[in-house]
C-alpha cells in the first residue's frame, strides 16, 4: 500500500515538475513568451497630465468646436444644459462642498469638486464618450473640455484651449481640498508651478 502511495506521489512530482518546469525557464529567461513589447505608436496613446500640462498631448480645441461635440457625443447622458441625467451633472454646484447642513448633499461637479483643468482633459480622454470610451481625438477633448469650461463660466466663450492653456485654467474649487499631512504616506513635494 505503501509503495503504491509513495508511486502516485512520485508521479505527481514528475507531473507538476512537466507543468511547471517550462514557465519556470520562460520567467528565468525574462518572458513567458507571451504578449509582445508595444511599440512608440501604441504608447502615445497613453499619458497622464500633471496639473502644470506636463505629459498633455499636442492638439488644441475651440468652445464652437465643443458645443458641437458635446451635442453629438455627451449630451444624451449629460443632459443638453449639462445638468445631468444619465450621467453626471457637470456645471453648477459651487460652494455646495462646505455646507454645513446635512440636509443638503455636496454637488459633485466640474465647477465643484475638480482641482484641476487637466483632470477634466484625462477623464474625457480616457472614460468618454461611456460606450466608445478613448474615441475621441485629442483636438476633440480639448474642444469639448472648452466647451464644458466655458459653460461653467470658467473660461471666456470665445476661448481656445490647449496644453498650454488648459494647465493656466484656474478651477474654482482649487483651493478647497486639504492636504494629506500623513508624511508617511506622502512625502513632500517641491512646489508646482502651476498658476
Amino acid at each position: 500500500m505503501s509503495t503504491m502511495l509513495e508511486s502516485r506521489g512520485l508521479a505527481l512530482v514528475v507531473a507538476a515538475c512537466l507543468v511547471c518546469g517550462p514557465a519556470l525557464a520562460a520567467e528565468n529567461s525574462g518572458g513567458y513568451g507571451l504578449g509582445s513589447t508595444p511599440t512608440a505608436a501604441e504608447m502615445e496613446r497613453y499619458f497622464s497630465p500633471l496639473p502644470d500640462g506636463r505629459g498633455l498631448p499636442p492638439g488644441s480645441g475651440t468652445v464652437e468646436q465643443g458645443k458641437v461635440l458635446y451635442d453629438e457625443q455627451c449630451a444624451a447622458c449629460h443632459g443638453q444644459n449639462l445638468e445631468g441625467g444619465a450621467g453626471d451633472k457637470l456645471i453648477g454646484g459651487r460652494g455646495s462642498l462646505v455646507n454645513n447642513d446635512p440636509k443638503k448633499a455636496p454637488v459633485k461637479t466640474v465647477e465643484s469638486y475638480w482641482p484641476y483643468a487637466t483632470t477634466l482633459f484625462d477623464y474625457i480622454k480616457r472614460a468618454m464618450p461611456f460606450n466608445t470610451p478613448d474615441s475621441l481625438t485629442n483636438d476633440q477633448v480639448y474642444a469639448v473640455s472648452a466647451y464644458i469650461l466655458a459653460r461653467a463660466n470658467i473660461i471666456p466663450a470665445g476661448s481656445v484651449v490647449d496644453a498650454k492653456s488648459l494647465a493656466q485654467v484656474r478651477m474654482p474649487n482649487r483651493d478647497g481640498f486639504i492636504p494629506d499631512r500623513r508624511p508617511e504616506k506622502f512625502p513632500p513635494v517641491a512646489a508646482s508651478k502651476a498658476p
